[in-house]
């Protein structure tokens, strides 16, 4: 077993049990790309076994931190386990759902999500990929089903120096899938929709927009970075009576006019916008239209903490944009999923936003993603969506 050896002083974050060992903290040693090695502070003290990663910043990923543990199959089959069976105690009420988490189910560079029949899954980090076979077999006989795409074409990979990889690994058969939620059906494609094909993240988000468009009888929505529809359904669901829906992918354009259909709504009723999102709110603004209820969904602005500056103007507009176009006591649900942006930062994001806006509102909630896309206590980094819910005063 080859062993690291850190600089002093650089073992604190793994004696809190968080699982990254960076290349500025390493001593001395090596490995080959995914190979299990013994990661010890520079007093020779064992500190964990972790994967280790040469071309990536994040040298090593930590498996365990008991030194008698084997990380062998078993070992994987385990973790496995524990991850699939946890998610029967969140009370989701889906069939689509995240299964592994990555480092927050103690698999680093492992992303599994469950569509029905069929899972989809991101090996992100070279130890992943060397355990591909062992974790696609164990993924399949833990849940029983028979068909596992692999998904693994994120910028990621190029950072721990490995090729993209898309395919059926295990199975075959048709990509697109049906999944139900909340009483709603919603489709997807295994091989060419977002992440591994489709949002799951806001699931738990959709429900209570669906509420609140309820609960206010808020009649005219927007929906701005709709991808494929999901709050628009949720919107119609909730009772709305006009939803406007603005994307720049004519593709997810037209599946989410499929989802309106689908779900046995009217077409009538959904505006779909083939548009920039800024700019229409900027013509909305000059039109003179308001809203009783908006979505800002946007992609990540900053995936680093190094991008937050640029992303936090980005954020800033468009949120300067939406309260401007909110009718008092109207209630606007925005997110940011960037890795760079904090909670306590967006929040000072949108209460600039706000000020410049010359808007005040109530902040009724702060959203998160779903509990299958879990934080835990050692490792923060698993929050990336933040979101709030913001009712404008009357």
């Amino acid at each position: 077993m080859k062993t690291i050896r850190l600089k002093e002083g650089k073992e604190r974050s793994l004696l809190r049990r968080h699982p990254w060992v960076f290349d500025s903290a390493i001593a001395k040693g090596g490995g080959d790309a995914g190979e299990t090695v013994r990661i010890e502070a520079h007093d020779g003290r064992f500190l964990a076994w972790a994967a280790f990663s040469p071309a990536s910043r994040i040298r090593a990923r930590a498996w365990s931190f008991d030194e008698r543990q084997r990380i062998d199959a078993a070992f994987f089959g385990t973790l496995v386990t524990q991850a699939v069976r946890a998610r029967a105690r969140f009370g989701i009420d889906s069939d689509g759902m995240r299964l592994v988490h990555g480092e927050s189910d103690g698999l680093p560079g492992l992303i599994v999500d469950r569509y029905g029949d069929t899972l989809a899954a991101q090996f992100l980090a070279a130890g992943a990929e060397r355990w591909k076979a062992v974790l696609a077999d164990a993924l399949l006989a833990e849940t029983g089903l028979a068909r596992l795409y692999e998904r693994s074409d994120t910028s990621a990979r190029s950072l721990e120096g490995l090729a993209l990889a898309t395919g059926w690994l295990r199975g075959e058969g048709a990509t697109e899938l049906t999944i139900r939620e909340h009483g709603w059906r919603l489709t997807l494609d295994v091989a060419t929709g977002h992440k591994t094909g489709f949002y799951l993240d806001q699931r738990d988000s959709r429900h209570k927009f669906s509420q609140y468009v309820r609960r206010l009888g808020s009649q005219r929505v927007l929906n701005c970075y709709c991808y494929t529809g999901g709050f628009t359904v949720a919107a119609l669901a909730g009772g709305a009576g006009q939803v406007v829906s603005i994307d720049s992918s004519a593709p997810a354009l037209e599946r989410a006019r499929a989802h309106v259909a689908l779900n046995g709504f009217e077409a009538g009723r959904a505006e779909f916008l083939d548009a920039d999102v800024n700019a229409s709110l900027r013509r909305f603004i000059a039109e003179g239209r308001r809203f009783d209820a908006i979505v800002l969904d946007p992609p990540k602005l900053a995936p680093t903490a190094a991008h937050a500056e640029r992303a936090a103007r980005a954020y800033k507009d468009i949120n300067r944009l939406a309260l401007q176009l909110l009718e008092p006591g109207g209630v606007l649900f925005t997110y940011s999923c960037s890795g760079g942006i904090s909670a306590d930062l967006f929040h000072k994001i949108v209460a600039s936003a706000g000020i410049d806006a010359g808007v005040d509102g109530y902040v009724a909630e702060r959203l998160g993603g779903a509990p299958d896309h879990p934080m835990t206590l050692v490792f923060p980094e698993g929050e990336y969506l933040k979101g709030l819910v913001v009712m404008r005063k009357p």
